[in-house]
């Protein structure tokens, strides 16, 4: 498995899903659907979304922290 990071390229509004795919070893498409209809269901999807989004650091960054 990879390292979780926003990826700079692949990424449609904040690069989440793609960082999770790139993870779990998933199309980015399968992960913005399984999000989406996750939508449908009640709870805190988007707050979810927003903190990984400011909590997750980008994919250039990450490479030069370490």
């Amino acid at each position: 498995m990879s390292r979780l990071a926003r990826p700079t390229d692949g990424r449609m509004m904040g690069g989440v899903c793609a960082a999770l795919a790139r993870r779990f070893g998933t199309s980015a498409t399968t992960m913005r659907v399984i999000f989406l209809l996750s939508c449908l269901l009640p709870g805190p999807q988007f707050l979810l979304y927003i903190a990984l989004w400011i909590l997750l650091p980008s994919e250039d960054k990450a490479r030069t922290a370490w």
